[in-house]
């Protein structure tokens, strides 16, 4: 089971940052993510979610390359990966993994404007070394599946200035 971690910031480009530091510690194995999102409400009110895994592309790579196949089937592949690449466009926009869209943009309307939040849902993680990095880089956390210890120990290290 996965746990859920929402992170605010008063910057509008600090949970991109930090978002980023966690991409960083995936590649290391130190974090296994399911899902990484970042909330931007503007200036105007208007919420943008960035999501990490862009569907609507994957989906018409995967839909072009199923498209191309079926189409040589048929002696047609051009056209089997035209129509492929656009149906599997539409279903990856279409499509809704990992954190619920809603839940974030309903969250995200109580953000007072020019703010973000990090949406996260992590499979594991190495708990010590993922604080130190971690550590730092500010923020409160607003919604947590954590326990309320793991919840102290995360916002502490958010809190702790940086080592030298």
């Amino acid at each position: 089971m996965s746990d859920l971690i929402v992170i605010g910031y008063d910057d509008p480009f600090k949970a991109e940052e930090t978002r980023l530091k966690l991409a960083k510690m995936q590649k290391g194995y130190l974090i296994d993510l399911e899902d990484a999102v970042v909330a931007v409400k503007d200036r105007d009110g208007k919420i943008r979610l960035n999501q990490a895994y862009p569907l609507t592309q994957m989906g018409a790579v995967g839909g072009g390359f199923w498209g191309a196949l079926i189409g040589m089937l048929f002696l047609n592949p051009l056209l089997g990966a035209a129509v492929g690449a656009g149906a599997g466009a539409i279903s990856g926009a279409l499509s809704d993994v990992g954190i619920n869209d809603t839940f974030m943009k309903d969250l995200a309307q109580s953000f007072q404007p020019g703010t973000s939040a990090l949406f996260v849902l992590v499979r594991k993680a190495t708990p010590d070394k993922v604080l130190e990095e971690l550590r730092g880089a500010g923020g409160r956390i607003i919604q947590t599946s954590l326990s309320h210890e793991d919840e102290a120990k995360l916002q502490a290290a958010l809190d702790a200035a940086k080592s030298a």
